[in-house]
């Protein structure tokens, strides 16, 4: 049985090691859906895809259609914690498994905004390791330490609304502390918040990631049923997997001397144009 994970930031390299059982690939990109089902054409198709981290800002982030064409083909797909979660809001009606309480929220309308799970990391190398706060980490930590009584009511709002004003590159707790000592919040309040961090924050994200792997984890018959349907193609849909059937085919030699060829483009050729007749420049 093949699944595939795509997943960064939002579990440790030891959560990763704990399920020997399960394919991880890097946050996803777009194409990435595509291209592990694809591959799948080619050998063993994977029951399961389950999207927990994708990318959003340094490459275009996986598209709805790639996911929906999984599903076509009878594939499983769950989505959990960040952009995994986000997706399973927005197709479980087509057919996409949800898990966890950050796709709960965003199903419900109580989450809209994508910075709600946003973070920044380090690289491959590093274990992904998330470098700043997500927004929904944030929240379900000063909920807790309100129910422990460490800081008020008014305190928690006001910290929350000053988080969400920070760029997510730039929300971290000492961020959101400094922010809260600049506008005049109890001193003593969010001293006792700093001092109880370390061993009481809530890590929402990691929680919603590790039920979406153990739920793959224990085999295809606790999978849902997936009803295939038919698949709408279009000529956007098809540049994509033109794209990915050249990209698999060039990994295989050597670039030329004077650069790869360009992938090809079939709605420029629809339009009776040629990739190279629309190359931009930067002065």
């Amino acid at each position: 049985m093949s699944v595939i994970v795509f997943a960064g930031p939002s579990l440790t390299a030891r959560d990763r090691a704990a399920y020997p059982g399960l394919t991880f690939r890097p946050p996803a990109a777009c194409g990435d859906i595509a291209k592990a089902v694809r591959e799948g054409a080619e050998g063993a198709i994977p029951v399961a895809i389950g999207l927990i981290d994708g990318l959003f800002e340094t490459a275009p982030s996986p598209w709805h259609k790639e996911i929906l064409w999984a599903l076509s083909r009878g594939i499983a797909v769950y989505g959990a914690a960040s952009m995994g979660a986000l997706r399973a809001a927005e197709l479980h009606a087509f057919g996409m498994s949800g898990i966890g309480r950050i796709f709960a929220a965003y199903r419900d309308g109580l989450l809209d905004g994508d910075d709600e799970v946003a973070v920044q990391h380090g690289p491959a190398e590093l274990g992904h390791i998330p470098l700043t706060e997500a927004l929904v980490n944030i929240r379900a930590t000063l909920a807790r330490a309100q129910a422990r009584s460490l800081i008020g009511p008014p305190e928690a709002s006001r910290l929350i609304a000053l988080a969400r004003g920070l760029f997510y590159k730039d929300r971290t707790w000492e961020a959101v502390l400094t922010a809260g000592r600049q506008d005049g919040l109890n001193a003593t309040a969010l001293r006792r918040l700093a001092l109880w961090l370390p061993v009481g924050k809530a890590d929402l994200k990691r929680r919603d990631a590790l039920g979406l792997v153990r739920t793959l984890s224990q085999g295809q018959d606790s999978l849902g049923e997936v009803r295939p349907f038919a698949f709408p193609r279009t000529i956007y849909w098809q540049n994509l997997l033109d794209r990915i059937v050249w990209e698999a085919e060039a990994s295989k030699t050597d670039p030329h001397p004077g650069g790869c060829p360009r992938a090809p483009n079939r709605l420029l050729e629809s339009l009776g144009r040629t990739p190279q007749s629309t190359r931009s420049s930067a002065g």
